[in-house]
């Protein structure tokens, strides 16, 4: 180490006296003992002492293409060297013209038009407004409320924090509630004991249509949807609930968003998983994470032509006033056209639906521990979901299983009584065994603890 270097407990000491981390408890956020992440390979990353772990959760869903790559780098080098910016609101570059052409290549339907983004808050903020802007423009201005699920998360901006649903989330933070409304919990986990999933798919749909016949359709103008709420806990809807609930927006004349910050980019084995995975063409999409694997911060909202035909007016020069410094970045754009380049080249979005089955076999038996009420996920998304008599004592039976977790070598997030996990979509057949099989040690460690077993 160098001499005016400074050591690790240093750095930690720096950390806890002077950042302020994301979600940070306010009762203790000067005494946060962090991983010191110091590098990171492949599905992997190493602390300052040199220890390793499974980097389980992706980094926050995004590291799809893994760690150390080098072609990247240099891919984001060259373009710092050749443009590292240029204003978006005057100008254009190489990079992000290509990179609209080949993600609406790949979008369903007529989604052909994409507004980028410095993330997938302010996309869905973007999403939110292109409708508050399109029911202005056509005289609707009373058609702004936006349709949530309950355990929802839309991202932290004023406006995509008002549209998440995680219940639990002690926040003192405002929101605006004029402009939302909640649907229900659609986790088949919490159907009542005796009701079939596909009775709980009926109740969830026709919890909609109340909704909607409660507001008034010419009140709503949007309805988001995670195609799986991935940050309140990995829930799964029903089979054919995206389907159904589409249609009733359709016959509504209400716009549809998919919010696929997680899901796109080969979380699902897809490039997006709206049409391919659940059958639907929404009129927008927010991505962001996977879009550039996390190595540079970018987002983007892909709009229908029909929505963007809305929102013209030849008869007026209205200015669609919504935009970023950072819009459509060069250098973040050319991180995303490589990212999308080795994600192709290398058969990834092929990898995820080769080892996926294994994955969630291996998930599923973890439901054979007595702390374990649910074990569930799809594609490379898992949780598991620990059972505890209140809610203090899942936040304890949370904590045991990440603390064993990283004791023994693997990051899980940890979300109350819940463990979730999005491992790189490169992850190979042998390295989800040496995930789970450290899951199965941290559960059978903490059942041990918890049961006296």
């Amino acid at each position: 180490m160098l001499d005016n270097e400074p050591s690790l407990e240093t750095l930690q000491e720096w950390d806890r006296l002077h950042q302020v981390h994301p979600w940070a408890a306010m009762d203790a956020w000067r005494g946060y003992d962090n991983i010191f992440v110091d590098r990171a390979q492949g599905i992997y990353l190493w602390d300052g002492q040199g220890k390793r772990f499974i980097d389980g959760p992706a980094g926050m869903w995004c590291t799809q293409i893994g760690y150390g790559r080098e072609e990247m780098a240099e891919a984001i080098a060259d373009q710092v060297r050749k443009l590292p910016y240029t204003s978006p609101f005057t100008n254009t570059t190489e990079p992000s013209s290509i990179l609209a052409k080949k993600i609406v290549e790949r979008t369903p339907g007529d989604l052909n038009n994409v507004f980028f983004t410095t993330g997938g808050s302010t996309a869905v903020d973007t999403a939110i407004r292109t409708m508050h802007f399109m029911n202005n423009r056509l005289g609707r201005p009373e058609k702004k409320i936006v349709i949530s699920r309950e355990k929802s998360y839309h991202g932290s901006t004023y406006l995509s924090h008002t549209v998440s649903g995680k219940e639990r989330d002690k926040s003192r933070f405002d929101t605006e509630s004029r402009l939302v409304r909640f649907l229900p919990d659609v986790n088949p986990y919490r159907r009542p004991e005796g009701m079939s999933v596909e009775v709980w798919c009926d109740e969830k749909v026709a919890d909609l249509e109340r909704m909607i016949a409660d507001v008034g359709a010419n009140k709503i103008g949007a309805f988001i949807a995670e195609p799986i709420l991935a940050s309140g806990g990995v829930v799964v809807p029903p089979p054919g609930y995206h389907r159904r609930t589409f249609e009733v927006c359709k016959a509504n004349d209400i716009l549809y968003i998919s919010d696929e910050v997680v899901t796109a980019f080969g979380r699902l084995g897809h490039w997006f998983a709206s049409e391919e995975v659940f059958g639907i063409k929404p009129d927008m999409i927010t991505c962001a994470k996977g879009l550039t694997s996390g190595y540079i911060p970018m987002g983007a909202v892909i709009i229908s032509d029909e929505v963007m035909a809305n929102c013209a007016d030849p008869d007026e020069a209205v200015l669609f006033s919504n935009g970023f410094t950072y819009s459509g970045h060069p250098v973040a754009a050319a991180a995303a056209l490589k990212n999308m380049e080795i994600l192709e080249r290398e058969g990834i979005l092929e990898n995820v639906l080769d080892v996926s089955p294994h994955f969630q076999e291996r998930l599923g038996a973890l439901s054979k521990y007595e702390i374990v009420g649910d074990a569930r996920g799809m594609g490379l998304l898992g949780c598991i979901e620990g059972k505890a008599e209140d809610l203090e004592a899942e936040r304890r039976l949370g904590q045991m299983i990440d603390d064993a977790c990283e004791d023994l070598g693997l990051v899980v997030r940890p979300l109350i009584n819940m463990a979730v996990f999005s491992p790189p979509l490169i992850i190979t057949h042998a390295q989800v065994d040496d995930l789970f099989d450290i899951l199965e040690e941290a559960l059978t460690r903490v059942e041990r603890d918890v049961l006296g077993a």
